[in-house]
């Protein structure tokens, strides 16, 4: 794995964290416990900040990145993830926020300012444009995104259910290269 300090700040790693080798994670990024970064996934938080809450997975090759403070923005815009959010294969999440419990389909777009609320299935390949808001329990798709319908009792219990499933197979990584789980 390739974690790597930008400007003197180290990323900090919570307990029972996963981070492949060909993943990259840099500069100010905390990770909560039991988090999984997969394969070719980038977590640059070179100009700002990445926070990514517990038992969150980013899969492959998904970038990670924030926009930089200036003069017109102060506070620029930091990548806020919650708790036992699934981020798909292929994502792009650049300087939002992401509540608890929410499934980011796969090529899923999220740019600046967007604020994702906790429970929310984002369809494959949709693109959230900035400074949008999508309301919790709903499902959106399409680019720009549109709320589609509620989510289901099933889609509700299938969020848990993909964050469970990801926190036992990155243990199985973790026990397989030999590496303690704390």
């Amino acid at each position: 794995m390739a974690v790597q300090s930008f400007h003197g700040t180290e990323p900090k790693l919570g307990a029972g964290v996963y981070i492949a080798e060909s993943a990259v994670v840099i500069g100010d990024v905390g990770l909560g416990k039991d988090v999984s970064i997969w394969p070719t996934s980038v977590v640059r938080g070179d100009v700002n900040l990445i926070e990514i809450g517990d038992e969150t997975n980013i899969q492959d090759g998904s970038v990670l990145h924030v926009t930089h403070r200036s003069a017109s923005n102060p506070e620029g815009h930091p990548l806020v993830i919650g708790n036992g959010v699934t981020v798909g294969h292929r994502v792009v999440l650049h300087g939002c926020r992401i509540g608890d419990l929410c499934l980011i389909g796969i090529g899923a777009i999220i740019m600046d300012g967007a604020v994702v609320e906790e429970r929310v299935i984002v369809g494959a390949g949709t693109l959230v444009p900035p400074g949008k808001r999508l309301e919790s329990g709903f499902l959106y798709v399409g680019a720009p995104a549109k709320q589609v319908r509620t989510l289901k009792d099933e889609e509700l219990e299938y969020l848990s259910y993909s964050k469970d499933g990801y926190v036992l197979l990155k243990n199985q990584y973790l026990r397989d290269a030999g590496l303690a789980l704390s």
